[in-house]
């Protein structure tokens, strides 16, 4: 495969697949007599896995750095666990994170439709009423 037809089967620009062969995230890719990149299946296999850990979260350097402990063999796989966890506690932080923003997000919307619905309750305006539940949800 070309480097055209593998930037677009994988939605991934010409100068990232570059820049990936580079920098050591996939191997050295051949090249025809005319100096065109021709990728193999291997190479592909190869960028399967780095697109499939950096959709997972993992750093350039993560990957670089998994790739060379998976060329040194097997004895490596402690280390390469290592590192998978060390991923796997980011990506769980990330997803509190996120969650956290979910729920403020929801309840400022939720504050702003029944605001909309009821301005006042009980001598309260309506936002303070539903903030007062989005923390007790909360917590």
């Amino acid at each position: 495969m070309t480097i055209g037809e593998v930037s677009e089967k994988y939605k991934i620009s010409q100068t990232t697949l570059r820049y990936y062969e580079k920098v050591g995230v996939i191997p050295k890719v051949n090249r025809t007599k005319g100096g065109i990149r021709n990728y193999s299946d291997e190479d592909v296999k190869c960028l399967e896995l780095a697109l499939y850990m950096r959709n997972s979260g993992l750093s350039v350097s993560a990957i670089i750095e998994y790739i060379r402990l998976f060329r040194e063999g097997d004895s490596t796989i402690p280390e390469r666990v290592a590192l998978l966890k060390q991923q796997r506690m980011l990506l769980l932080e990330q997803r509190r994170e996120m969650d956290e923003a979910l729920h403020r997000l929801n309840c400022k919307i939720e504050s702003y439709e029944e605001e909309q619905s009821y301005p006042v309750h009980h001598g309260k305006r309506q936002d303070d009423v539903v903030k007062t539940s989005c923390r007790k949800a909360r917590d």
